[in-house]
């Protein structure tokens, strides 16, 4: 009966056979079998893509796959197939020894199941196991080689070598854990995505500080922040606009408002002025209730612009406080004194010489003014005719130093009529 072989060469002696060789042929076997268990072999995968079929050599020790550390080797110049018959089943320890930035993939020879690739860069090495399978879907597994162990549960402290592939999978944690991700000293986490998602599904999403420090949400460039809604396809958005002392805007979708949910709104910068202001030309209105039930306040656009106090139907304007218009003095010229009555609603007058009192400019249909006279020395006193006084005829002013008169006067539209004089009160 005549020897067989294993898939890796080693003889299977017949009995009764080899008489005279039989101790030759066991030494070639023990150096097999050595070989086998931690042997090391070179092969040269050198020139263009092509196919590399490693083949056994029963009975000797030439066979590159009867060897556990195979080292690939050459200058490659295109991607390489490295292929073993479909009936060896052990593991292996490769090393991509080549040059030149192509692949290198082990596989069997033939069959549908997995195989190994060394990448272009990749001139590592790399343990794998050849599972032979049932020969129609025979499977290469690998296992990286390094300083980590097989099991990463096994690892308190492990460190990756290179990029963190995770195929397609998800980074998760058990019984409702965190997963932080915790970089050193003064380095920060970067999500290298034009998009970043938080949320689980349809549930509600938090972004918060992870304990009592500030959350700053800011750009890395010279571009604005924007805040928005379903990706920003139909809702309104708030826009910090990058650059220094630009504005926040708040711009609501379509007819949406910006609603304010507090019981008071404050605004200003510590004790700087503060400014309510409207963005284009339109007025500025003040109202309650949406505007529904209420009065208004409205600031009319515009040069000269009008501030309307409206109130709701049969409602009044109440001053639960003095109503202050503030004095201001009128100076005369050349024994004549201008008044823009629209500026100075409330007028007083220190006389330094005779003086006559011109027509006031910005006269309004319907308005009320004030004048008090202080008398500094015994001066005469004259009014233009656009001012009409009782009767008629104008009041015997005081002309008098250190007395005072007062006069009211109300506008018709063409004329200023007196509505009211007191004469000849002492200054103090």
């Amino acid at each position: 009966m005549a020897s067989t072989y294993t898939p890796l060469g080693v003889e299977l002696q017949a009995t009764g056979e080899n008489a005279g060789t039989w101790g030759t042929k066991t030494n070639t076997n023990l150096q097999i079998i050595e070989q086998i268990s931690g042997g090391f072999t070179q092969q040269s995968i050198a020139g263009g893509a092509q196919n590399t079929d490693l083949a056994v050599s029963d009975g000797s020790t030439g066979a590159v796959l009867s060897h556990r550390m195979i080292e690939f080797t050459g200058t490659i110049t295109g991607n390489q197939v490295v292929r073993i018959p479909l009936d060896v089943q052990t593991f292996y320890i490769l090393r991509n020894s080549t040059s030149g930035a192509y692949t290198v993939q082990f596989k069997y020879i033939s069959g549908s199941g997995s195989s190994f690739t060394f990448s272009a860069t990749d001139k590592g090495d790399k343990i794998v196991f050849a599972a032979a399978n049932d020969g129609t879907n025979p499977d290469i597994k690998t296992l990286a080689i390094g300083t980590g162990i097989s099991d990463v549960v096994d690892d308190t402290s492990p460190q990756l070598g290179g990029d963190l592939d995770v195929n397609g999978n998800d980074i998760v944690s058990t019984s409702n854990a965190d997963i932080d991700i915790v970089p050193n000293g003064t380095g920060d986490v970067v999500l290298a995505a034009d998009t970043v998602k938080v949320g689980d599904s349809g549930a509600a999403a938090v972004l918060t500080s992870n304990g009592a420090g500030t959350l700053t949400v800011t750009t890395g460039g010279t571009e604005n922040l924007v805040l928005s809604t379903n990706s920003g396809t139909n809702s309104g958005t708030i826009t910090i606009t990058d650059g220094a002392n630009n504005n926040i805007d708040l711009a609501p979708n379509g007819t949406g408002d910006v609603t304010l949910q507090a019981d008071t709104v404050q605004i200003g910068d510590n004790n700087a002025d503060a400014t309510l202001t409207t963005q284009g030309t339109g007025d500025l209105i003040l109202n309650t209730n949406n505007g529904t039930n209420a009065g208004n306040i409205t600031l009319a656009d515009g040069a000269n612009g009008n501030i309307d106090v409206s109130t709701n139907g049969t409602g009044y304007i109440k001053f639960n406080d003095l109503a202050y218009i503030p004095q201001q003095a009128l100076t005369s010229s050349s024994n004549a004194v201008a008044w823009d009555v629209q500026a100075k609603p409330n007028a007083f007058h220190l006389t330094t010489e005779n003086t006559t009192f011109s027509a006031p400019t910005n006269s309004v249909e319907g308005s009320f003014v004030c004048l008090e006279i202080n008398y500094n020395g015994s001066h005469t006193i004259a009014f233009n005719t656009v001012f009409e006084f009782a009767a008629s005829t104008a009041p015997t002013f005081t002309s008098t130093d250190g007395k005072t008169d007062i006069l009211v006067f109300r506008y018709n539209g063409a004329v200023w009529q007196e509505v009211g004089r007191t004469l000849n009160l002492s200054e103090s």
